[in-house]
């Protein structure tokens, strides 16, 4: 039996670990099909995540102009509001080391975020990770990538937002979390770690505080052509129809 290990992507080392897409065309690391509702592509884009692969602006030389006068540092200012460190207030709820401790101010979260130099896909997959938690986890065999998913609250991807908009009657309060995307590796299919990964899924969201979770499969696509799976898998995994369209169906599974 292979060592099964589910990794939370939550920084740039589980980031590399999500696994590349059965067609070569498409990647996980730079699919924004889900969070871009108007021009949102699958499409593999090796700049996203691989800075190497973008070719450096040339440098520019500095101007030579000997009449130029020489940069100064400026004035001391002693009513100045600059400074290393912001100037004392007594209402403030900054979480910086001696700061005031105000206990009618709640303080700002200090877990983990993604820097600006990350790959964007993982800004994205971040965005949510001081309030919401992970959007994304990787099931790995024996220290290999092997299954790749993607959920969250249902805010975080506005085509989701606008399947549900064709059916009104799907339920509006609480809004369900969402499973947008889950693949495996053709060499890990067959063997239901991906059902098992959807699983763990299900019940991180139900301790999140998530009443139900939904799925937004697309029925007709090759097998390797979309990484919503089809109604049959989201059946297997324990979701019911909960709209029967042809072109978006919806599956549903209360937590």
């Amino acid at each position: 039996m292979p060592e099964v290990r589910i990794v939370d992507i939550r920084d740039a080392e589980g980031f590399a670990r999500i696994p590349p897409c059965a067609d070569p065309g498409f990647d996980h690391r730079s699919c924004d099909y889900w969070e871009d509702g108007d021009r949102g592509s699958r499409a593999a884009r090796l700049s996203w995540w691989d800075r190497s692969a973008v070719p450096s602006p040339p440098a520019r030389a500095p101007s030579a102009n000997p009449f130029a006068p020489e940069p100064r540092e400026p004035a001391f200012n002693p009513f100045a509001a600059g400074g290393t460190r912001p100037a004392f207030n007594l209402f403030g709820d900054d979480d910086d080391e001696g700061s005031v401790d105000n206990p009618f101010t709640p303080r700002r979260d200090t877990g983990p975020v993604i820097g600006p130099d990350q790959p964007r896909k993982l800004q994205l997959l971040g965005r949510g990770l001081r309030v919401f938690g992970t959007y994304a986890k990787v099931l790995e065999l024996d220290g290999r990538p092997a299954v790749y998913a993607q959920f969250g609250p249902l805010s975080a991807y506005p085509r989701a937002q606008r399947v549900r908009e064709l059916y009104p009657k799907l339920p509006a309060t609480p809004l369900p979390a969402v499973i947008t995307c889950i693949a495996a590796t053709a060499e890990a299919r067959g063997a239901g770690h991906a059902t098992h990964l959807i699983e763990n899924i299900c019940e991180d969201l139900a301790g999140r505080g998530f009443a139900a979770v939904e799925a937004y499969p697309e029925p007709g696509v090759r097998e390797n052509g979309t990484s919503a799976a089809t109604a049959a898998f989201w059946s297997r995994c324990g979701f019911a129809v909960a709209v029967d369209d042809q072109r978006y169906p919806v599956m549903r599974r209360e937590l």
